[in-house]
């Protein structure tokens, strides 16, 4: 087994990971770090593809600008999350499906 692979392996484990908390959880915050963690996983991904492809600077613009378009993702996320607590005063997505008209 290679390093190579390795890497892949704990690209998997980051993916699986991810769709756990996604699929499992229920509070928003958490909901927010699952999809952080997937996300992590594909631009970790992205950088394996591009160091065994030999494009190093083109994977590192790409993530470069994916960590730039998560930050935004995240900062508007956290302000929806905001929003919704003040309004709803809680944070539990079932809950507020049950919201709808």
């Amino acid at each position: 087994m290679t390093l190579l692979d390795l890497n892949y392996a704990a690209a998997i484990f980051l993916y699986i990971l991810g769709l756990y908390c996604i699929v499992t959880k229920r509070n928003m915050i958490k909901l927010v770090i699952g999809f952080e963690i997937l996300f992590h996983a594909v631009i970790y991904t992205l950088v394996l593809i591009a160091t065994q492809a030999g494009l190093l600077g083109t994977g590192q613009v790409v993530v470069a600008l994916s960590i730039v378009i998560d930050a935004v993702i995240v900062a508007l996320a956290l302000a929806l999350i905001i929003n919704a607590f003040k309004h709803y005063k809680t944070l539990d997505v079932t809950k507020l499906r049950r919201l709808r008209g």
